[in-house]
């Protein structure tokens, strides 16, 4: 960083910070809350695929289930590391959550928070049954890498190369998800799997929030945002309907 120029110059020019101790304050808060955000969701994520597992119509698919828990729960472990580098408990912060809480089915929060932790509302419903979870992985999967695809440019170097190493696992668990599709449509499922897209596809989409203008232009200025939410989510509804459409179903 040039010696006359103020560390948020720096960031809105395109500068990266390396190590909490150059870290300003209203920066480390967005930070935490943003990796807060991705390891929760995580760990709420992997809860409710493990309770699936055994649901699964076929060894190969609960391999993929279980494969798919193993690695969102890693991919916690390496943001949660970050965290601890900011004085964050690790052991205790991975254990004080209710991750497999969830709400009825019927419920409907838009995009509020969980009173226990920082997932992303979708993260509070039930899955029910293997298609309807084949169904919100696709969907959800197809989110996530929309969202790596701008958490990998943050400006906190140590936390881009993280994203950057998981969006490849994170797109394959979406590419799993529309092969599992490919099979239950196949089956003759189309009309349950499209009732859970209808369910799903709401849902998803508020996890892009509502656009913001001002905290949008202060997370840009900060180097922790570069893509509005209202791009975002268009670019998951194009996405998540083109995937959608190889398998006979439609968006919403």
């Amino acid at each position: 960083m040039m010696m006359d120029m103020s560390i948020e110059d720096y960031l809105s020019q395109g500068g990266v910070l390396s190590s909490p101790g150059n870290v300003p304050p209203r920066y480390r808060a967005e930070l935490l809350k943003l990796m807060a955000t991705f390891v929760d969701s995580n760990l709420a994520g992997a809860a409710g695929f493990a309770d699936v597992i055994n649901a699964g119509p076929g060894i190969k698919e609960r391999i993929a289930a279980a494969k798919i828990v193993l690695e969102k729960t890693d991919n916690a472990d390496k943001v949660l590391k970050i965290m601890g580098d900011f004085g964050v408990d690790e052991r205790r912060y991975a254990n004080s959550h209710p991750w497999a809480a969830r709400l009825e089915r019927s419920a409907d929060i838009g995009a509020r928070r969980s009173e226990h932790d920082m997932r992303l509302a979708v993260f509070n419903y039930p899955l029910e049954g293997w298609s309807d979870t084949v169904v919100m992985n696709l969907l959800m999967g197809t989110a996530v890498v929309v969202q790596l695809e701008d958490m990998a440019q943050v400006s906190y170097q140590p936390l881009a190369e993280a994203f950057r190493a998981i969006l490849p696992v994170e797109t394959r668990h979406a590419e799993l998800a529309l092969e599992g599709l490919e099979r239950l449509t196949s089956e003759g499922q189309g009309a349950a799997l499209q009732e859970s897209v209808a369910y799903w596809w709401p849902r998803v989409a508020a996890s892009f929030g509502k656009g913001d203008a001002e905290r949008f232009a202060a997370l840009k200025a900060m180097g922790l945002r570069h893509a509005q939410s209202d791009a975002q989510l268009a670019d998951w509804e194009a996405r998540a309907a083109a995937r959608l459409e190889t398998v006979g179903l439609s968006a919403r």
